[in-house]
């Protein structure tokens, strides 16, 4: 497996304090380096940049071999993009987000102290992107009485799926009501640059809704359990109240600059490519586009004499013991040299969310206009220039089916996370092959097993857990895909 190191933009400093005889034992013993009262500017840059490093990590080491878009080659064990799934593929990222969603939590008491509804909105947007992720790979997590040893909760019950959901729908719309969008913020924002640029916080406002909108989108077919498709309707229906991206440059990404502390979230690009090669599905979907990104994504091919071949993937998961008469094109590194942009939330998702509402009748609008603006703006947001005629190739061009949104989407979702992996639970699409060598009978996993800690040191709200969710195992469905 590839090894890869995680950049963490914290900076601890140490320094010598002078005592005077006059002070008492007290004074002397106070630690003047902590931060006693945290104040929210200080903690919205360590969640931005950390946690969408973790999620960039996270799209690397597990969608991309979930969803064939890479894998381990050559290598012929029991590999994630064969399906091996275990207790710890999921480990890092569950500590990961419960470590942010503490400072988030601490952002938001500091913005309730301080009344600060901008940095109080901001809170409940970052709480409902880190939780969404979560309960999306795992269904029930902690989440009411998480992150709450100063209430003497260390160990926190399982909340639901569906009461999460509802939750943080329900936060994102007072979030939505919070933010004062006259007003910057009183420290730097990576997202938006919120302190300085008058449209920062109105930005953070269509992220908001727009995140809405992919959530209510995800529990879509639970409509009447929860009011789903009045939620989405009201959102759509008062873009003056509810505004929503408009352009790619309102996606919500960090800019990673190459410049202390906004450093690759890979150490070494070289890593990126050791012991991989681009999957066959992913390259075959773009070049049957004829796509321009195709030499940002991937190195080329090359025969057994070393020359070049053009762009042409590994299957994933084919049979052991085949013999491969080429070397596949790899992953192209600079997708992990700065400056790069990590995408928390494109522009492009958007309007393909708009496109199959729009499609099932949920809203009105044309779904092949939603369809080619997300497409549009996938490709534009890697830089690459838009063909003229992109759309006349019968590939590429509207079909009037899921199959086909969900096909572009797909690409769209390229390093975002785990979206990949979340909309084709949801959906079935897009249709992945099996090359003859997956294991769990071919079924792509459902979710991911419970991580050692919350099983071993918080066993009984685990045993509950499972319990409530039917097992803790892979093909266990959430609640929003029973």
């Amino acid at each position: 497996m590839k090894k890869l190191l995680l950049n963490i933009a914290l900076v601890a400093g140490i320094g010598f304090i002078p005592v005077s005889c006059s002070r008492t034992l007290d004074e002397v013993n106070t630690d003047n380096s902590r931060i006693s009262e945290p104040v929210a500017s200080k903690l919205l840059v360590p969640v931005q940049y950390n946690m969408s490093a973790v999620n960039y990590m996270r799209a690397n080491d597990f969608t991309f071999d979930l969803m064939q878009v890479s894998l381990d080659f050559p290598n012929e064990g029991n590999t994630l993009s064969r399906y091996n799934i275990t207790e710890n593929t999921g480990a890092g990222f569950w500590n990961n987000s419960y470590k942010w969603i503490k400072q988030v939590k601490d952002m938001r008491v500091a913005a309730e102290r301080d009344n600060d509804p901008n940095y109080l909105a901001i809170s409940m947007v970052l709480n409902a992107w880190i939780y969404s992720n979560l309960t999306d790979t795992y269904g029930d997590v902690p989440f009411s009485e998480a992150s709450s040893l100063e209430d003497n909760i260390s160990q926190p019950k399982f909340d639901r799926q569906k009461d999460i959901y509802v939750q943080l729908l329900n936060d994102l719309k007072t979030a939505n009501s919070l933010f004062v969008t006259t007003k910057t913020l009183g420290g730097p924002d990576l997202f938006y640059k919120a302190e300085s640029d008058v449209n920062g916080i109105t930005n953070w406002k269509k992220f908001c809704n727009s995140l809405s909108l992919r959530l209510l989108t995800r529990i879509l077919s639970k409509d009447g359990e929860v009011n789903v498709k009045e939620r989405i309707q009201e959102i759509i229906s008062n873009p003056t109240i509810y505004p929503i991206f408009q352009s790619n440059s309102e996606t919500a990404k960090v800019a990673v600059t190459g410049v202390a502390p906004l450093l690759p979230p890979i150490t070494r690009p070289q890593d990126f490519t050791t012991g991989r090669a681009a999957s066959a599905f992913f390259v075959e979907t773009l070049k049957a586009n004829n796509d321009p990104r195709m030499a940002l994504f991937f190195s080329q091919a090359k025969n057994l004499s070393n020359a070049n071949i053009g762009y042409k993937g590994a299957p994933s998961g084919y049979a052991y013991g085949t013999v491969f008469d080429y070397q596949p094109s790899n992953m192209n590194q600079n997708l992990s040299k700065a400056p790069l942009n990590i995408l928390v939330f494109p522009y492009a998702e958007l309007q393909f969310i708009l496109s199959e509402l729009a499609f099932k009748g949920v809203i009105p609008g044309s779904a092949q206009t939603y369809y080619e603006s997300g497409v549009k703006a996938a490709i534009e947001q890697w830089g690459a220039t838009m063909p003229a005629n992109y759309f006349t190739n019968a590939n590429v061009a509207y079909n009037g089916t899921l199959e086909r949104i969900m096909l572009q989407k797909y690409v769209a979702l390229f390093f975002v996370d785990q979206q990949q992996w979340f909309e084709k639970r949801r959906t079935g699409f897009p249709v992945l092959p099996n090359n003859g060598g997956l294991l769990n009978n071919g079924i792509m996993p459902s979710r991911l097993m419970y991580p050692p800690n919350p099983r071993v040191l918080n066993t009984n709200n685990y045993q509950a857990a499972v319990q409530q969710m039917g097992g803790d195992n892979i093909n266990v469905k959430v609640w929003w895909n029973k």
